[in-house]
């Protein structure tokens, strides 16, 4: 996945971030204040910044202003949550703006969003025998081809997209059939049913009881 850089100063919501981003799969680099971004960049290769605006030393702005140049994607983090600051932030070149507080199944899809529009996002994922081209939308077992429906892809997709992460039945339907779907959660289940048998992933998608269920994937 991506190599992301987090600049937070708040150090409860710091490790959040870089917890909850590494369970999906992304390594991810932490520091807390603007002046540390300016060194950390000449050490590493980022492919997203996750950059707060109230920094101590230098000011999220100043920092956006410094990096652009490298042409790092950057999602500005904070609490400012006015009209203008939005405006001047993605003015300044933020590929997008989330206004503290936020969910952390926001920020994840945030994060896959801006990684997709600059074509820096996972393009396979692999786990045991089963390998899916998310860009070609085709899943494949032991290298022979899987017909599975639309559907089914997309549930896949949410799947590992969110992997090590519990989803509610709610949450899927949601995420994968859209906010108009007028169904019941079974449709769900009868899904996450087909997907296993075909893929054979009985021991990676996981019920979670009185929940839903969750992609287990152990590094």
């Amino acid at each position: 996945m991506a190599l992301i850089l987090i600049v937070e100063d708040e150090m409860p919501i710091n490790i959040l971030i870089n917890r909850n981003l590494k369970l999906v799969g992304h390594e991810c680099v932490s520091v807390y204040d603007g002046e540390a971004v300016l060194e950390i960049i000449q050490k590493y290769t980022f492919d997203l910044i996750l950059l707060d605006i109230m920094l101590p030393k230098m000011n999220g702005y100043e920092v956006l202003e410094t990096v652009k140049e490298m042409d790092i994607p950057v999602i500005f983090l904070t609490s400012k949550s006015s009209l203008s600051d939005r405006v001047k932030g993605l003015t300044l070149g933020a590929d997008d703006y989330i206004v503290k507080p936020f969910e952390m199944l926001e920020l994840q899809a945030r994060v896959e969003a801006v990684l997709r529009r600059t074509n820096k996002e996972q393009k396979f994922f692999v786990l045991n025998n089963v390998r899916v081209d998310l860009d070609g939308r085709q899943a494949f077992l032991n290298n022979e081809l899987v017909d599975i429906t639309p559907q089914e892809f997309d549930l896949l997709v949410v799947l590992i997209r969110n992997r090590n992460i519990a989803l509610s039945r709610e949450k899927l339907l949601e995420l994968a059939w859209g906010y108009d779907f007028e169904g019941d959660t079974r449709t769900v289940d009868v899904h996450i049913t087909k997907l296993r048998k075909k893929l054979g992933l009985d021991n990676y998608i996981k019920t979670v009881y009185k929940l839903g269920y969750r992609l287990e994937v152990l590094d």
